[in-house]
């Protein structure tokens, strides 16, 4: 097994897959080292890559004026980013900004589709695995807003 092939299978990328699986899907990734502070991409972007934070910390970030930004999130080892416009093409919302030298592993799209009919199975693993990192952050989002909701209306004696 690559090296690749191995920072994948401790990510949650590669939670379920097997190593041949493993190895099919790190032929298809490349890996990058952002210095601290460089964006891997930014808001209103276009990417069609899916990505995977090796080593580091990343960012998430949203413009909130001139060169200001709002921090959202902070994604490290293992995690995922990158996950909707990966699967619809569409800019992205937000900036991932390196807070420390972060090497990320990133999976384009076209690669991807086309093992779509050698390997059904390993799509649908790695899809899956897209589809747990949304859910994840859509469970943060909302219980986030029930947080703040319980402090602006001063509900539930949590405030």
């Amino acid at each position: 097994m690559n090296d690749i092939a191995k920072l994948i299978g401790h990510s949650l990328l590669g939670k379920e897959l097997s190593d041949a699986e493993v190895e099919v899907l790190g032929e298809l990734m490349r890996e990058r080292t952002l210095a601290d502070g460089e964006f891997l991409f930014e808001d209103g972007m276009s990417d069609d890559s899916l990505h995977v934070i090796l080593t580091g910390k990343v960012e998430v970030v949203k413009r909130t004026g001139d060169d200001n930004f709002a921090s959202l999130a902070v994604l490290r080892d293992g995690e995922l980013a990158g996950e909707l416009s990966f699967i619809d093409g569409a800019a992205h919302t937000v900036g991932l900004r390196a807070l420390c030298e972060t090497r990320v592993l990133s999976l384009g799209r076209e690669g991807f589709e086309g093992i779509i009919d050698s390997s059904p199975q390993l799509v649908y693993k790695v899809m899956r695995a897209v589809a747990r990192s949304a859910h994840r952050i859509v469970h943060r989002m909302n219980t986030e807003f029930v947080e703040l909701s319980n402090y602006i209306f001063k509900q539930h004696g949590r405030y």
